[in-house]
């Protein structure tokens, strides 16, 4: 199926059997409606964030295994065949949709997006968009203009910071076992 009239659309991707269209994040409410109205996207199933921070970095590498042995000349790969390719921006927010009334067609929509950078609430497209754009906020920072109720929506309203973020600091309250003076 073409999407070329998509308006913001940046570019289209085909691999596993999916397709996904990256948008511009200043155009998603656009491309959301036109994708709705004209392609039949009647419902918004999910929202996902990624956080890429650091991604293709060196890191912990270890030696590829292969099935002629270890390659000891090629170490800082991660594990990977290849380092992975560098991504745009800090954040992927990804929207999958689903047209239900045409054979159930899926589709994925990718906007990347900084950190702190904003970006338009879908909810006028499909109000489901609704509580994932609040888990987005909650747990991953990323601010939602427009949104009719941006609060948390799993932590607590007097948390510090946002948990599924790479830079989340680990650790915690300390564990008491009982028995313990």
């Amino acid at each position: 199926m073409a999407f070329e009239g998509v308006p913001g659309l940046v570019e289209t991707r085909e691999a596993f059997g999916e397709t996904t269209l990256v948008v511009d994040a200043a155009r998603i409410v656009e491309a959301c409606a036109y994708l709705r109205d004209e392609h039949g996207f009647d419902m918004l199933v999910d929202l996902a964030a990624t956080d890429y921070l650091g991604w293709g970095a060196p890191g912990v590498s270890g030696y590829i295994g292969t099935a002629a042995g270890r390659n000891l000349n090629r170490p800082m790969t991660q594990g990977l065949q290849a380092l992975p390719a560098p991504k745009p921006k800090r954040f992927a927010l990804n929207y999958h949709l689903l047209a239900i009334r045409q054979g159930a067609r899926r589709l994925r929509i990718t906007v990347w997006l900084d950190d702190a950078e904003p970006i338009a609430s879908v909810v006028s497209v499909w109000p489901a968009a609704d509580w994932f754009e609040r888990e987005a906020w909650d747990l991953m920072g990323i601010p939602i203009d427009g949104h009719p109720n941006l609060q948390r929506l799993i932590m607590d309203e007097d948390w510090e910071g946002h948990p599924l973020r790479k830079d989340y600091p680990l650790g915690g309250e300390p564990v008491r076992f009982s028995g313990q003076e």
